[in-house]
């Protein structure tokens, strides 16, 4: 078929992790780690079918592509059948109800999938939506679907806090800000309907700097979401922040959204330490000042620069009970917390019940770094960026440095 280039890969491929590259995974009491697959390429978000058909999203092409499929033919534990299609690099992929969706970093896709979840066309996806704003900074575009068909995707600002001039210090900030027009937010679509723009798209909630990790609560019918919060509060006005200042804030955040909310980006930011959405200095702030009081408070507020990558809402089985719908977070980790060590590289959990925290965050899963102690990301051997759960229970963890997925257990005593 002329320009259509279809990779498929039938190798039986054992994945041997060595003494030299594998990672220790320090986890609760009582769970154990695999790794299912390694040396995919720059994973970022991942999604798994029924019957346990793995589908991953690539930040980087990988041989033209950017969908990997997986499949594990001789139910050994580890994936070794691989389908690559999508010529198309983005994070979001998710499957629902025989269809597989995936975006770019400026549209979303949908695959019609077999009964045995394998792509029917892989060379021929519709288009449910294209025209999605791409400026390069905070371009990606994550998705999740409801229970009603509709789609939802983060529309990320290309900006730090929406100044005149973008991270430039002194420049103030625009009021109001131009962005929130088509950025800055989550819109919702139809799941179904073809060739969908912004005129036919909702902007279901605003002020939101950028949202990669989102998820569909089941049990309360709402849609979650994890945002990464600004940068550049000690070096832009080191006269209201110290370093360690600057370091800890603000908060990266995690917020229950209905339609029609406002977070309140750019114009205020949540410090976890006083528990209030403080005024951005660019908009007259001095660090005490409090703002933008019609915008709604998170549920929860992470230390900062921590990059909340994956939300995942624990509905299975094989976890003890007190995991039962709470939240998996994961932790891409964090570049400028300097002069403090970078933090992060972790998936964290959330109890929950109710839509609501019924406790404090934990680390769930640590170690990917490989190391105690960073002073920058490119030491860290893996990241946490994609999270899904298993049809048995299990929960499974992507990496976007080397392509590695883990599959983290429960086993049965």
């Amino acid at each position: 078929m002329k320009n259509i280039v279809l990779l498929l890969l039938s190798l039986q491929i054992s994945f041997f992790v060595t003494a030299q590259n594998a990672v220790a995974l320090k986890l609760p009491s009582g769970f154990t780690s695999q790794v299912v697959t390694q040396e995919q390429g720059r994973v970022r978000h991942i999604a798994i079918a029924p019957n346990g058909t793995l589908y991953l999203k690539l930040e980087r092409l990988r041989n033209g592509f950017g969908i990997v499929r997986l499949r594990d033919l001789n139910q050994d534990g580890v994936y070794e059948d691989s389908l690559l299609f999508g010529n198309y690099i983005g994070t979001g992929i998710a499957v629902k109800n025989h269809f597989l969706y995936a975006s770019s970093n400026n549209a979303i896709f949908r695959y019609a999938l077999d009964a045995d979840f394998q792509p029917i066309n892989p060379t021929a996806p519709g288009r449910l939506v294209y025209g999605l704003v791409d400026k390069g900074q905070h371009a990606s575009k994550s998705i999740t679907l409801d229970n009603a068909g509709n789609i939802y995707v983060n529309i990320g600002a290309p900006s730090n806090i929406c100044q005149v001039e973008d991270r430039k210090a002194g420049s103030p900030g625009s009021m109001p800000c131009p962005i929130l027009d088509s950025a800055g937010g989550i819109w919702q679509f139809s799941a179904s309907s073809l060739d969908q723009t912004y005129a036919q798209g909702v902007r279901y909630a605003t002020g939101l700097r950028n949202v990669v990790g989102l998820d569909w609560n089941n049990e309360v019918n709402d849609l979650f979401v994890t945002v990464h919060g600004r940068d550049l509060l000690f070096q832009h006005f080191p006269q209201l922040y110290d370093a360690k200042a600057g370091a800890e804030l603000p908060a990266e955040t995690f917020y229950r959204l209905k339609k029609g909310q406002d977070a309140g980006w750019p114009y205020a930011y949540w410090d976890q330490f006083k528990k209030k959405k403080i005024l951005s200095p660019e908009f007259g702030g001095d660090g005490i000042k409090e703002g933008a009081p019609d915008a709604i408070e998170p549920l929860m507020g992470f230390p900062g620069h921590l990059a909340p990558n994956a939300l995942l809402f624990y509905t299975g089985l094989q976890f003890p009970k007190r995991y039962r719908n709470g939240a998996f977070i994961a932790f891409h980790g964090s570049w400028n917390r300097n002069p403090e060590f970078q933090e992060g590289f972790y998936v964290v959990f959330v109890p929950m019940k109710n839509g609501l925290p019924t406790g404090e965050w934990e680390i769930f899963a640590d170690g990917f770094t490989g190391k105690d102690k960073i002073m920058s990301p490119r030491e860290a051997k893996h990241r946490p960026c994609g999270l899904a759960q298993a049809p048995d229970g299990s929960l499974l963890v992507s990496d976007d440095v080397r392509g590695w997925v883990w599959k983290i257990s429960y086993p049965s005593k």
